[in-house]
């Protein structure tokens, strides 16, 4: 059974910083690019960042490019979100996904396997 789990999430003020964590299914994760999502109270999901399965190449919103960081272990099956400089439009619900396609991307169609979710809430 495929698994996607994420964690990491909480309550900040504005100016903080939070690591989600997200960890797949050995099945899937080493072949696959992994993605990150937010998805705000009566807003569409978005895509946040991306990894390719080897780790080379990452892609990022204009959003929150300088302030976030995608990283992946291999090895532990997990993949990493560094926020910094977090603000209150940060606020929303993250999901971790895995995929396959050449290139990683922020479209949530590229991705096959998704997570639940974890909340992340900013204070101002």
């Amino acid at each position: 059974q495929v698994q996607v789990v994420e964690s990491g999430g909480g309550l900040v003020q504005a100016g903080g910083s939070l690591r989600l964590s997200c960890t797949a299914s050995e099945l899937i994760f080493d072949a696959s690019n992994m993605g990150w999502f937010r998805q705000a109270p009566g807003k569409e999901r978005e895509g946040v960042s991306c990894i390719k399965w080897s780790g080379g190449i990452t892609d990022y919103a204009d959003s929150v490019k300088g302030r976030f960081a995608i990283s992946r272990d291999n090895a532990k099956n997990t993949m990493y979100l560094q926020m910094n400089n977090l603000k209150p439009e940060d606020t929303g619900t993250y999901y971790c996904a895995a995929g396959g396609g050449v290139q990683c991307g922020l479209l949530a169609g590229l991705y096959d396997y998704w997570g639940q979710g974890t909340q992340v809430t900013i204070s101002s």
